[in-house]
């Protein structure tokens, strides 16, 4: 198994007190909706991610909804729910899990048939809430034909996570 690691400059942001009702997460992770800011569109998603130093960042590279098997789903919801669970499946490979998710972002080429479905499948994803921030982009093709969604994604452990 072949090991990437991507190394970025990072921003280290303090939050100021009137930020709103901010949720203390895992590791001091805090993912929050400040109070002036319309609350999110949907309640899969947060505003605002900060998290504090010490905390090492995983950087995923977009998955696609691919089996393990290699073969690929036909529906856009199947291969959504597949990107996700090869997401998770990469982050278990470093000790870590969705909730460890500070950012998510989502390239659709087709819409969601059934949106509860997936609404509720990602509920599930992130176990509740407080959800990572979340960008969810339609764009006119990905790499091939066939790949109709795919998901990228940081998280962050501490340092001495796995």
């Amino acid at each position: 198994m072949v090991y990437l690691t991507a190394i970025r400059w990072g921003i280290v942001m303090s939050v100021a007190a009137g930020l709103g009702a901010g949720v203390a997460y895992a590791q001091n992770i805090q993912k929050m909706n400040p109070d002036n800011v319309a609350p999110p569109i949907v309640p899969e998603y947060s505003h605002l991610v900060v998290v504090p130093s010490g905390m090492k960042l995983l950087y995923l590279a977009g998955q696609l909804g691919i089996r393990p098997d290699g073969s690929i789903p036909e529906s856009f919801d199947d291969q959504l729910i597949q990107a996700y669970e090869n997401v998770r499946h990469i982050l278990a490979s470093q000790g870590a899990s969705p909730q460890d998710i500070v950012k998510v972002s989502v390239y659709a080429v087709g819409e969601p048939v059934d949106r509860k479905r997936l609404s509720d499948y990602r509920h599930r994803f992130f176990a509740g809430a407080p959800h990572p921030a979340s960008t969810f982009i339609f764009v006119s093709k990905l790499a091939r034909p066939d790949f109709l969604v795919e998901v990228e994604a940081i998280a962050a452990v501490p340092v001495s996570h796995q």
